[in-house]
């Protein structure tokens, strides 16, 4: 349960921090790497408020599809983290924290089609 209230937290604090990083990148100098941050924040934003809709409603397993949730979080974390403070700061987050990033999302997103797919195995047994 308070797995499912984390994610939609996260996800709205995702939202809000797409939106205040768009209008930051058409005012600093690294525009472009905020921009992109933004976008992968907005864009993860609905996926995280949505995993906990799909584990409660029997279309996914819920213990896979909130480790997705929790693997697809971390990864914007680190991959915008990092584009951001390059765009806005001139340093990385940390060596290789977008790529990282980039993998944990990867991983995450395949994780949340495991946890779709499963009911409907366990279903054709």
């Amino acid at each position: 349960m308070l797995t499912s209230h984390l994610l939609v937290v996260l996800g709205a604090l995702f939202g809000a921090a797409g939106v205040a990083l768009s209008a930051a990148a058409a005012h600093v100098s690294g525009g472009t790497s905020v921009e992109t941050a933004a976008r992968f924040l907005l864009f993860h934003a609905p996926v995280l408020v949505l995993v906990p809709v799909l584990a409660r409603s029997g279309l996914a397993t819920p213990g896979l599809a909130l480790a997705a949730g929790g693997l697809i979080g971390l990864g914007v974390l680190l991959f915008s983290g990092d584009l951001a403070m390059r765009g806005l700061r001139g340093v990385p987050l940390f060596p290789m924290a977008a790529p990282s990033g980039g993998v944990l999302l990867i991983v995450g997103f395949l994780l949340l089609a495991l946890a779709a797919v499963w009911p409907l195995v366990a279903r054709a047994r």
